[in-house]
């Protein structure tokens, strides 16, 4: 078995790349380390780069279509990773889970129609639903123990006969949730009982913690899977999120055919191919790679976890169940959003997502991506350290 090295640092600036040679045009500043946008500081696998190349190696560049071997791929991983049996017919394309996103907005709802939202969120969730025209309902998630939970009773209270959609974050970013069968059931039945389409960003479902399981939204029942769109991709699980391919599953078949006819009508169905070569390729021979990635993101979280707790114990760090970033609670020093954001960029030269992008409970909270060698995790840590220390 071969051991990937996670603790190599490998310089991506000058590369176009948006983590670091967009900071000024983020963060208003350079020189920052940073820690922020959900991609990996991670060599990308050797057997995708490798499919990739020999596939380059033949110089016709034309039109292709997602083969048998491709929804192979699909399939055997879902069934591997998640107990999850998908039929072919049930797999179309999207050039990224929010792209799915807001199509399904813009495929079954009308403009003025409502969407509800579970802040605080991933931020594009508000692009899609404003940017399509439709209007948002918030339903934020009640902080528990440390743990955020769906409020099933304000979700009951807030939907009406113009509330068409939810929109699901699953598992959670910001926060890391891996929601569980009976939570997300439970969350089934409300939709359902108010003809509510549940389309379900699982983007980060590969990224699970030891004893996690994470149940795609269309199993959790016959029902289920009729009244939901699941969005997945492998762009997260194997840094390949600058090759825009990911796909949806849609059980049924009333919902594919109008996704579909969207998908044609926009001309976004065609995809690329160093995509299609790579998610093919890493749902092939994935599997050992992602058990040492997250074994190695495990001990990255330990290792900041620790850090809080001896160095800054006013920070209050939510435990993740799944994904590569951590949810940080400022909110002990005071500071308001834009305030805590400026302080970290202006003092501790570290670029963060700033809690408030968010949305509704995420003022005072910080957004860290522990995709990265422990390296530079650690002097990350130890900027904000001496930063706070200094207050």
């Amino acid at each position: 078995m071969r051991k990937y090295n996670f603790d190599e640092i490998i310089d991506r600036r000058g590369t176009d790349c948006i983590k670091y040679d967009a900071l000024p045009q983020f963060f208003g500043a350079d020189g920052l380390l940073p820690v922020w946008v959900a991609d990996m500081d991670f060599r990308t696998p050797d057997f995708v780069m490798n499919a990739v190349r020999k596939r380059l190696e033949h110089e016709i560049l034309g039109y292709t279509f997602r083969g048998d071997s491709y929804h192979e791929a699909i399939q055997g991983w879902l069934k591997r990773r998640h107990n999850w049996e998908v039929r072919r017919e049930w797999i179309s394309f999207s050039p990224g889970v929010v792209s799915a996103l807001t199509m399904a907005v813009m495929a079954f709802t009308q403009p003025g129609e409502k969407v509800v939202v579970q802040p605080p969120v991933y931020f594009p969730f508000y692009e899609s639903v404003r940017g399509s025209k439709r209007r948002i309902v918030e339903n934020p998630l009640k902080l528990v123990d440390g743990r955020y939970c769906f409020d099933l009773e304000d979700l009951e209270q807030k939907i009406d006969d113009q509330t068409k959609m939810l929109l699901l974050c699953s598992p959670h970013n910001p926060g890391g949730m891996v929601w569980s069968r009976t939570e997300l059931e439970a969350l089934y039945d409300v939709c359902a009982s108010r003809n509510v389409l549940v389309v379900s960003d699982e983007i980060h479902a590969d990224l699970l913690y030891p004893g996690q399981v994470h149940t795609p939204f269309a199993a959790v029942s016959e029902k289920a899977s009729q009244n939901s769109i699941v969005c997945m991709a492998p762009s997260k699980t194997f840094n390949l999120a600058g090759l825009s391919t990911s796909f949806v599953v849609i059980p049924n078949p009333e919902l594919m055919k109008e996704y579909e006819r969207l998908l044609r009508t926009l001309h976004v169905n065609m995809g690329n191919i160093p995509g299609a070569v790579a998610l093919e390729a890493a749902y092939t021979s994935g599997d050992d790679w992602l058990n040492q990635l997250m074994e190695y993101v495990e001990g990255n979280y330990r290792f900041l976890e620790n850090f809080f707790l001896e160095n800054l114990p006013e920070v209050k760090v939510m435990k993740p169940e799944a994904t590569f970033l951590v949810w940080l609670d400022f909110r002990a020093y005071g500071m308001k959003d834009k305030e805590l954001n400026r302080f970290i960029v202006e003092k501790a030269r570290v670029g963060l997502n700033n809690g408030g992008r968010f949305g509704t409970g995420g003022d005072g909270f910080m957004r860290i991506n522990l995709g990265c060698p422990r390296s530079v995790l650690a002097e990350a840590l130890t900027r904000l350290k001496n930063a706070f220390q200094a207050l």
